[in-house]
Formats: C-alpha cells, structure tokens, sequence
C-alpha cells in the first residue's frame, strides 16, 4: 500500500472524525428517521397474515432467544439488537416506501436508521451521537452505490448485473453506524468495514417475477451492519484493501468498474445524503414518473372509461422491472408484485387515489386484483423513451401518450418525479406521509407525539419514541 490510505481507511476517518452536523444535515437526518418509522408502523399494520416477512422473521429470531436489550417497532417483543435491527430493516422496506438515491438507485434509510435504533437503545446513546451516526451511514451508503454508476454504461453496474446495491452497500453503512454508536475508534470502524463487505447480499430477480425475500433485504443489511461492527468492536478484522483490492468489494461485484472519485470526493463537504428522494407512493421507484403522468392526465379529464390505449415511454434498464414479462405485469400475482408494474401503476393512478397521489389502498385486496384495474392495466404498453433515457438515473423520467375511444390523442411528459431532488417534497407533504402511514397503527395523539419526540429537544425523548412505538393505540 506503500503508506498510502486505502479507500476504507478514508472513509472511516470520515466517519471517525465527523463530530458536528450542520442544521441543514440535522434537519434532513430527523426527516429520515421519520419517514423510516411511518414505513415501519404502516408495514406492521398491514402485517396481518402469519407468512409476512416480518412475522416470519419474527417467529424465527424469538427462537434464537438472546438479551432483550432493543425495540421491535409495533410490538411488545424486545430482541437483541442486531435481532430488532432485521425484524425494524425488514418492516421499512417491506411496503417498498422507503427513500432512494440517485444515480445510484439503492434506499438507504431503510437499513441505516432501523440498525442505528437498535444499537442505540442497547448502548443508551445520546440523541446527537444518534443523528451523527444514521447521517454518516447513509453518506457511505450512497456513495458507494455512487461508485457503481459508470457512465457509458448508463446505470449502476450493481442494478446490471442483478444485485441489490440497497442491501449489499447498506450492510457496510450499518456496519459503520453501529460502530460510531458502539464508540469504536477509526481503525475499529475500518475493520467494521471490512467485515461487514463479508456480510452483504442481495438479488433483484424478484421485482420481476415474484418472491416475498426482497423485502427482508433492508433487515438483513442492518442486522448484518450491527454484528459487523460489533466483531470489530471485539478484535475481528477486515482487509485494509477490501473495497479496491484485487479480490475486494468492487471486482468481485463490478468487475473492477468503478468511479473512486463519486466514492471520495468531497467528504463531509458535498453530502449525498441531501439528494435522497423521498418516494410520495408505496410503490417501485421507477413506476413514479409513470403514475405521475397518468395523475397529471386524469387532472385534466381524462377517465379510465375514456381510454383505448395507453403508451408509457421510460429508460430502457427500467422497463426489465417494471415491464416486463409483460403477462405478469398486466396481471400481477400479489398486492407487492403489482408495486413493480408499470402497468397496474398507471391504471391504479387512473382509477384510485388517495395519500400524495396513489396510495396503500390501491394495493390492498381489492384493489390489486379488482377486474376495472386489471383491464386498463392491458391497455398499457412500456416502451422506450429517448429522452427518458438520456436522463436516468439522475432522475426517473417519463412521456405518456393516451388514445382516447373518440380518436383523440394527449400527452404529458415528466422529467423527474415528484420527491427527487429536482422536485422535492415539502416538510409539510412528509408529515402528510408519515400522519398517513403512522395513524395506520398509533391515535392522532400518538402519531403527533411520534413527530414532536423526534426532534429530540430533551434527554428522554428517544426512550419515549421507542416506547411509543412499540405499542399499539388504534
């Protein structure tokens, strides 16, 4: 190495010597911890079968016993906290309404935040160690999703080759959350690292076809980032050279292509935490142009009793999750699976509504499988959009043309959905979302209590937040 800092060193000297937050990353670390918890109540409210992921994974992590030392979100179980971290990961993103960064297109809060809750009821940390820590685990989440964007090949190589940069990238940012909140030193962080690069795994296959084991992905990242840290706190080491090295991170999972600079530019200075969108419907990142579209049509008129055809033009890489195969898509086998399709998306936003533009509502039992929804859905066609494709992923971009049954033709084009950085949500649309989602579990008065104990302005308020949500009061 010739004394020179390999990657995983630089970026635990970040995290090592990070010790402030500006109000603006405060402000924005506080958002997340929001929006991860509305996921987490409203995915345990609709939770209701036995095989759920999360009950699943519940029943299986009650069996492996250990010292309760953390909450499990909307429930009385309390679990060691690597434990609490997979059962809280799992129910952030189990309703796929979790925050996502560009280019990068991985959700970091959703392993980050639940990891950081767990440990730091075990370790009783102070609620600015807690921000500190979710706010540099999220940077290092994106940025090495960021790493995996190679421009000339147009989209993350992690998304190319069929992986989840969400939970692969998201177990070494847990690991380092984890580690900041366990008081490890910089080297201990760097091993953390190091470990955690061990731990991580996921595949995309089902956004395509089906399958209930991506939605514990998120869970398995925190869980895996919090035992990471926690071998490194107790001597375990990691390769110095794991990211770039010869049999490391990035050849073993991007063939050696990778962007250094999109990974350590900046640190600290231009923070990649700031340009995580927010997701305004509980559905696949890439479907929100298109329901944006077909919500701006219906704006202006437009019934589903009115349309012969409509034509979806996206990015080409997203057409393989939300498109295709086409048979499914237009007739998916689950409320879940109908999240990832472009079609059912489209139709439901012309049909339903409710939330920020379409809503949980849209996909509960009657809706996913409802006759009017499924017949508009074979209506719709996925095609590529040249300008779309320009675009992504620095945004999700789409063009919608309707043919309507007396000839007539509309369209509308958007150039980046709402909650990206481009159009972000306002505070006020992310206590909406969180309101909705929290009061799908907790009274009024809870949920509003949630939301004020968040900001943390006195030394008990981050017990009071677990207690409070643990308990359910609808």
């Amino acid at each position: 190495m010739n004394g020179e800092k390999t990657q995983v060193q630089i970026l635990a000297e970040f995290a090592w010597s990070t010790k402030v937050l500006s109000p603006e990353i405060v402000k924005d670390t506080k958002e997340r911890i929001l929006d991860v918890l509305g996921n987490c109540l409203a995915g345990r409210a609709e939770s209701q079968e036995e095989h759920e992921p999360d009950r699943a994974i519940e029943r299986i992590l009650k069996k492996w016993g250990g010292t309760p030392t953390s909450t499990v979100i909307g429930s009385d179980t309390r679990l060691p906290s690597a434990n609490a971290a997979f059962i809280n990961g799992t129910l952030a993103h189990i309703l796929d309404f979790d925050d996502t960064h560009l280019p990068s297109i991985l959700h970091p809060s959703a392993s980050i935040v639940p990891a950081a809750l767990a440990v730091a009821e075990e370790v009783s940390a102070h609620s600015n160690e807690i921000l500190r820590a979710i706010a540099i685990g999220i940077e290092i989440t994106n940025r090495l999703g960021m790493a995996s964007y190679i421009p000339e090949v147009g989209n993350s190589i992690f998304f190319e080759k069929g992986f989840h940069a969400t939970s692969i990238c998201g177990t070494i940012g847990a690991s380092v959350t984890a580690a900041i909140l366990y008081g490890c030193d910089q080297n201990q962080i760097s091993h953390a690292m190091g470990i955690a690069a061990s731990m991580g795994a996921g595949i995309i296959e089902a956004n395509r076809t089906g399958g209930t084991v991506k939605r514990i992905h998120c869970g398995w990242a925190a869980h895996s980032g919090v035992i990471a840290a926690s071998m490194a706190k107790e001597g375990i080491s990691g390769p110095p050279t794991v990211l770039e090295g010869r049999f490391g991170f990035f050849n073993a999972y991007l063939d050696g292509k990778f962007d250094q600079d999109a990974l350590l530019d900046g640190l600290g200075i231009r923070w990649e935490l700031l340009k995580t969108a927010y997701k305004p419907y509980p559905t696949n990142h890439f479907t929100h142009p298109g329901i944006d579209c077909a919500l701006a049509l219906r704006a202006q008129g437009i019934s589903a009793s009115d349309i012969e055809h409509i034509e979806l033009g996206v990015a080409a890489p997203v057409i393989r999750t939300i498109g295709e195969p086409r048979e499914e898509k237009i007739n998916p086998i689950s409320s879940y699976h109908a999240k990832f399709s472009g079609p059912y998306t489209v139709a439901a936003a012309f049909i339903g509504g409710g939330g920020l533009g379409i809503y949980l509502d849209d996909f509960d039992e009657s809706h996913w499988n409802n006759p009017t929804i499924l017949d508009l859905a074979t209506k719709v066609s996925v095609v590529v959009d040249t300008q779309a494709n320009t675009i992504f992923p620095h945004a999700f971009a789409a063009n919608m043309k309707v043919l309507t049954k007396d000839g007539k033709t509309y369209s509308h084009r958007v150039n980046a959905s709402q909650g990206s950085s481009q159009k972000p949500l306002t505070h006020s649309q992310l206590l909406q979302k969180f309101s909705l989602n929290a009061s799908r579990f907790l009274t009024e008065k809870d949920v509003t209590s949630v939301s004020r104990l968040i900001e943390f302005l006195n030394t008990s308020d981050f017990s009071d937040l677990m207690k409070l949500v643990s308990i359910k009061s609808t």
